[in-house]
């Protein structure tokens, strides 16, 4: 849950900020148990599951990584679209691991990395941290059309 400020959010300097939309990204880590070959597990009941996932939990290594719950989330007709000139907030949470955000084509204009309001923004990042078990928000002022990919830059996972 992230709470924004009655007042408003503000620059660094105290102006005041203002955005046209919001855009919830919630990134999700999958622990799926594979068998002795390797492929995926099925189960008849989510109960049946339990010890196998919590031992593939305990590693800290997902099998998955994905956006909004599931691969394509944010692609092709689930795409998230804004204008030329539009103003949007992106709000990226991630409730186990360490993440990096980017905009590839953009970038943050102004990034409160670990959604703590009050303080004043990060400016024009390409890359912001987001902290396991936070959340943080980033605007971004789309200034030409195209595709922008949004990303989690820890290149190692890609």
């Amino acid at each position: 849950i992230m709470v924004l400020p009655r007042d408003g959010l503000k620059t660094a300097e105290g102006k005041p900020v203002r955005y046209d939309k919001v855009f919830y990204i919630g990134e999700n880590d999958l622990y799926v148990p594979r068998d002795e070959k390797g492929k995926y597990k099925t189960y008849e009941t989510i109960g049946e599951s339990f010890a196998d996932t919590t031992e593939v939990m305990r590693r800290l290594i997902p099998t998955h990584v994905v956006f909004n719950g599931r691969a394509g989330a944010l692609t092709g007709k689930n795409a998230l679209a804004a204008k030329v000139g539009e103003t949007v907030m992106i709000v990226h949470s991630q409730a186990n691991r360490d993440t990096r955000p980017h905009l590839i084509g953009g970038h943050g204009d102004y990034v409160w990395e670990t959604g703590k309001f009050n303080n004043p923004p990060e400016k024009d990042l390409e890359t912001w941290f987001i902290r396991g078990g936070s959340a943080g928000a980033a605007l971004y002022t789309f200034r030409q059309p195209g595709i922008y990919a949004y990303v989690n830059h820890n290149l190692i996972e890609a």
